[in-house]
């Protein structure tokens, strides 16, 4: 309160408004892996990216690396054009390098052992701290090493997205060349409501091709999550983070590796592998919309989500709470300022009812905190929603109807 000493005329500002909740983006993502030059993560912080430009000035072009004897694509890269090529918006690079101090001079690219799982261990921690990530991924990690390196990378993003307050999702791919058994043997061994698994490889042009270059392959295979990165953001921006990011076109696919028919992927798709498919006059698309969850209320990508985004937005946008009296104002104000915020995700769409009231409930009062809540200062909300799952079984029924005489 201010203080009243001399008589005079004193002007106060006072707020009548309640405080309203941003709601977080959840079109950036983050990507990991080796590249031909710039900062190695750990020496420096990832660098934020809007173009692929931008990434080539700083972490070199596209060329091949080579590792010792062994030359492999420049699969983070090329994700990154992909990612842009199918309507990324912004994206964070953490540059993966093997045995190398924080301090050695990188210069000449990908000179050096190829980066196996252990290497990644720092490049995840880099992007631990950028609160705007939603999605990451190590385009192309699965192809740097054997069978057990693949599963170890892939357990690495699984245990980065797990962890308390990350509020992002891995997008996983399988390694190269694999079949259907041998995908369904993989699947076996992962489980995550915060990772989801594509599968096969996109094939692309050689953007290296040259007329009259026999020796550089006018094709090449790249790992699919640079692609589904950037549907994931195309779809948020067209449609919101609600809707599955399925039955979207990947825009730069020449074809798939592998042909996957609807006999295998029957297969695939209850044990949470997302297939990308061909279809006749539809292009090529993504075909799933599953994590790798056990749990069945996790099942579907989008609610996973969209339950970060709640939960992201919530947290950033009450943290005015902190340290303030733990009483009725302060429970009735958080109780407005979320309520506004869920009304207006309902009438966007994202929840389900016909009324607000069937669409979520709010409650922070005396029946969601004990006593012993209150002596140890800690503010209890009960917030509800019904989110929306996705349609994945389009079912007809059709009967035939006898003509009456």
């Amino acid at each position: 309160m201010p203080e009243y000493l001399a008589p005079g005329v004193y002007v106060e500002e006072t707020a009548y408004r309640s405080r309203a909740i941003q709601a977080v983006s959840t079109t950036t993502c983050a990507f990991v892996g080796p590249t031909r030059s710039g900062p190695v993560a750990g020496n420096e912080a990832p660098e934020l990216l809007t173009s692929v430009a931008e990434f080539e000035r700083i972490y070199g072009s596209a060329a091949d690396l080579r590792f010792g004897d062994r030359v492999v694509p420049n699969y983070l890269a090329h994700a990154v054009r992909a990612y842009f090529e199918e309507g990324g918006v912004r994206l964070y690079a953490a540059r993966v390098a093997a045995g190398r101090a924080q301090g050695d001079d990188l210069s000449g690219g990908g000179d050096g052992p190829a980066p196996q799982a252990a290497d990644y261990v720092d490049a995840l921690a880099a992007i631990d701290a950028l609160e705007d990530v939603s999605t990451f991924a190590a385009p192309g990690a699965t192809a740097l090493g054997d069978a057990g390196n693949a599963a170890r990378v892939l357990q690495l993003q699984i245990d980065h997205a797990s962890h308390a307050r990350a509020w992002r999702m891995a997008v996983l791919e399988t390694p190269p060349g694999l079949d259907v058994a041998s995908v369904r043997a993989l699947r076996r061994t992962l489980d995550s409501k915060h990772a989801a698994l594509y599968y096969p490889w996109v094939v692309v042009a050689n953007p290296a091709a040259a007329p009259r270059r026999a020796d550089i392959p006018a094709e090449l295979a790249l790992p699919p999550a640079g692609f589904i990165c950037g549907i994931f953001a195309r779809n948020d921006v067209q449609r919101g983070v609600h809707k599955a990011p399925a039955n979207e076109v990947v825009r730069s696919a020449l074809r798939f590796d592998a042909p996957v028919t609807a006999a295998q992927q029957d297969l695939l798709n209850p044990e949470g592998v997302n297939c990308l498919r061909t279809f006749p006059g539809r292009g090529n698309r993504v075909w799933g919309a599953r994590t790798l969850s056990s749990d069945p209320e996790w099942k579907y990508v989008p609610m996973r989500r969209y339950f970060n985004y709640l939960e992201a937005s919530l947290d950033r946008g009450t943290r005015w709470a902190a340290l303030e009296p733990n009483g009725e104002p302060l429970w009735a104000e958080l109780r407005t300022t979320i309520d506004a915020f869920l009304h207006n995700e309902w009438r966007n769409g994202a929840l389900l009812g016909t009324r607000s009231e069937q669409a979520y409930f709010v409650r922070c009062d005396r029946s969601t905190m004990t006593q012993d809540d209150l002596d140890h200062g800690r503010v209890v909300c009960l917030v509800g929603v019904a989110a929306i799952q996705p349609a994945e079984f389009m079912i007809f029924r059709i009967t035939q109807q006898t003509a009456m005489g």
